[in-house]
């Protein structure tokens, strides 16, 4: 019988007996948070893991400890340099890997930012649009031959897609008020409709693509808002929480957080997670747009599955990094 993961499982839980010897798996944004957390698990459990950070100082102090577990074990740990916010950063760090030609079993896509003041990338591109959805989007794709055939993507998406979906018309906000929750929500739309696509792009030779929500963690993901501002959050979920007769919200650890993407990308049947979004450790069902949801329930909006939508995403990101792909 097969087990059974939820909300409270841990990294560690959902990969106990799993061996990855001889995986190869590359994970972005590990110079802190769940990034870090993922390498290290896979680490432990035998995968050669390459983890890609905009800051390679920092990455190596905060993956001082994987990278020691790896020697001690035989596996190999090395990073990458990788800024979402650059293009010429995200094609250069493609080409590399490109050209050193070993493939991946998995890509779990976990760096991101959220709610940031406005402001732009390199390119020209609203914050949380540009670095979590584009610079994924041209580095996935510029790798995706490196994926073996039965291999997986995993894009770290959040629960927050529900603020928004994508709009493709001002997806700069450049006639929009800018609402930094409203971008992160179309951000995080973007990343599970890009699985979506990817998904049914690859899915001939056997590479699956799906998205996760790995919960609420207190991580530096949450450093452009104020303790104020996280505090009257939780007080409102709370509020909800009680009017709907549950009980109050709590943090997960970061090795909670963690499990989902572990659990999604080498435990899940690839047909289950295949195209879906997953949260705590299982594939969430699709909840009507209109259908009103607390911050504590579970679900996915239909939009952000929309095959047409998903198609229109990728093509519109194809327009505006001036790059197609197969």
């Amino acid at each position: 019988m097969a087990v059974k993961f939820g909300a409270e499982s841990t990294t560690e839980e959902v990969l106990a007996g799993v061996d990855l010897k001889g995986k190869r798996i590359l994970v972005t944004g590990v110079s802190a948070g769940l990034g870090v957390e993922t390498a290290r698990t896979l680490v432990a459990h035998g995968a050669d893991v390459v983890g890609a950070a905009r800051d390679l100082e920092k990455a190596r102090r905060a993956t001082a400890e994987v990278s020691k577990a790896a020697a001690e074990t035989g596996v190999s740990f090395e990073l990458i340099e990788l800024d979402l916010a650059s293009l010429k950063s995200v094609r250069a760090s493609a080409d590399k890997l490109v050209e050193d030609g070993r493939l991946f079993d998995v890509i779990i896509a976990n760096a991101g930012v959220m709610a940031t003041p406005l402001g732009k990338t390199e390119d020209g591109f609203e914050t949380q649009f540009g670095t979590n959805h584009l610079g994924h989007f041209v580095f996935v794709n510029r790798i995706a031959k490196l994926i073996k055939d039965g291999g997986r993507l995993v894009n770290l998406s959040s629960s927050g897609h529900r603020f928004s979906n994508v709009d493709l018309n001002d997806p700069n906000f450049e006639t929009t008020p800018y609402e930094p929750f409203v971008s992160y929500g179309r951000s995080k739309t973007a990343n599970i409709l890009f699985a979506v696509e990817f998904d049914r792009r690859h899915r001939n030779r056997g590479v699956r693509a799906t998205a996760v929500h790995p919960g609420g963690i207190m991580t530096e993901l949450g450093r452009h808002m104020d303790p104020g501002s996280l505090e009257h959050m939780v007080k409102q979920i709370n509020e909800q929480a009680a009017a709907a007769g549950k009980g109050p919200f709590e943090f997960k650890t970061i090795p909670q957080g963690a499990a989902t993407s572990v659990w999604a990308g080498v435990v899940a049947p690839a047909e289950a997670v295949g195209g879906r979004y997953c949260e705590n450790c299982h594939v969430s069902d699709v909840v009507a747009d209109d259908a009103p949801l607390g911050m504590l329930d579970e679900g996915v909006r239909g939009y952000a599955l929309d095959p047409q939508n998903a198609a229109a995403l990728w093509k519109k990101s194809e327009e505006v990094v001036g790059e197609s792909f197969a």
